[in-house]
């Protein structure tokens, strides 16, 4: 009985409530029943797209992470603009990355990586999900871009995965 009065996703109820609370024009006793209201229904209702939590074992190099991607946006879109703005014609290529990580959000979280960095985008995984298709817009090498994306991004992956 207790299991169903839990908090499957606990995360995923603190951000639901504190985000009703800041949408609420101020903070009342409605907003504040109707915000644990939600915040523990929607997970209870979504409870089956999370077939299993991820397993964070250094979740503390989450932020060295965030910081290292934030800045490799930064420092390829002025890649990109001056590729665009200058004489030489692009080097497009489809790259087939070999893939080191197992679990299912580390994959996604790569991915999804690889396409917010401009010039580079994640077209697809393998359906045994050991190969991940990236494009690059400019790449003279493709083992270049694999070296690029194991060192600067799935590397950090692993080891916050394993």
């Amino acid at each position: 009985m207790f299991d169903r009065l839990s908090f499957p996703q606990p995360w995923l109820s603190v951000v639901l409530f504190t985000t009703w609370q800041l949408l609420n024009d101020g903070v009342s006793g409605a907003s504040l029943v109707m915000g644990l209201l939600l915040a523990w229904a929607i997970p209870q209702m979504t409870q089956g797209f999370w077939p299993e939590r991820p397993s964070f074992m250094n979740a503390w190099r989450m932020p060295a992470y965030i910081l290292r991607v934030l800045w490799d946006i930064v420092v390829a879109s002025f890649q990109v603009a001056r590729l665009i703005l200058s004489p030489r014609p692009p080097r497009p290529a489809f790259v087939c990355y070999p893939l080191e990580l197992e679990h299912p959000l580390a994959i996604s979280i790569l991915a999804s990586t690889i396409s917010l960095t401009p010039g580079t985008v994640s077209v697809d995984v393998s359906d045994d999900n050991t190969l991940l298709l990236v494009h690059a817009l400019d790449a003279e090498d493709g083992e270049e871009v694999i070296n690029t994306i194991r060192t600067r991004y799935e590397k950090p992956l692993l080891e916050m995965f394993t």
